[in-house]
């Protein structure tokens, strides 16, 4: 195959901010191979874990969630901080409830549901890690709630005991 070249430590900064502009261009594919050539140089930098979690839970509208939802979970291993690994954990399932609300194919409704109250755990969690003054966890939990509500079709009759996903 080919053996990709790597970034230089000096060059890391402009990646970063071209990988932020793809995002924002609605180019996710370009930004998750931004922030992997970052991760290749300096596999510890949380600004490019965060992105590329942030640019694959982007192309869940763009193929099978049974292989981006495993890549964005892979991806999230490397946080080190647990207020952060909380908070996008939560992000990977509410972005996907999103897509599944979105698509309104039958079953949809049921799997948003259980990913919404999952994030909503993963939020919970985050809420008792985050720093002062920010209350970012907060609005993202508000989101899920106020989607529950305005999407009768996510709310199944019989709530089950519930554990969120582990990556342990």
């Amino acid at each position: 195959m080919f053996e990709l070249k790597q970034l230089s430590r000096e060059g890391i900064p402009g990646a970063l901010a071209k990988a932020e502009r793809y995002r924002l261009l609605n180019q996710p594919w370009e930004a998750e191979c931004i922030y992997r050539d970052v991760l290749e140089t300096d596999p510890d930098n949380q600004e490019a874990t965060i992105g590329l979690v942030l640019a694959i839970t982007d192309q869940f509208d763009q193929g099978s969630a049974a292989a981006i939802v495993p890549r964005a979970r892979e991806a999230l291993l490397g946080l080190r901080d647990e207020y952060q690994h909380a908070y996008y954990a939560g992000i990977i399932c509410e972005r996907r409830a999103r897509i599944l609300l979105q698509s309104a194919r039958p079953g949809s409704g049921a799997m948003a549901h259980e990913l919404l109250r999952e994030a909503k755990v993963w939020y919970e969690q985050a809420e008792q890690l985050r720093p002062p003054g920010n209350d970012d966890v907060l609005l993202r939990w508000n989101a899920c709630a106020r989607l529950l509500m305005r999407h009768p079709q996510a709310i199944t009759a019989t709530v089950q005991s519930f554990q969120p996903y582990s990556d342990s």
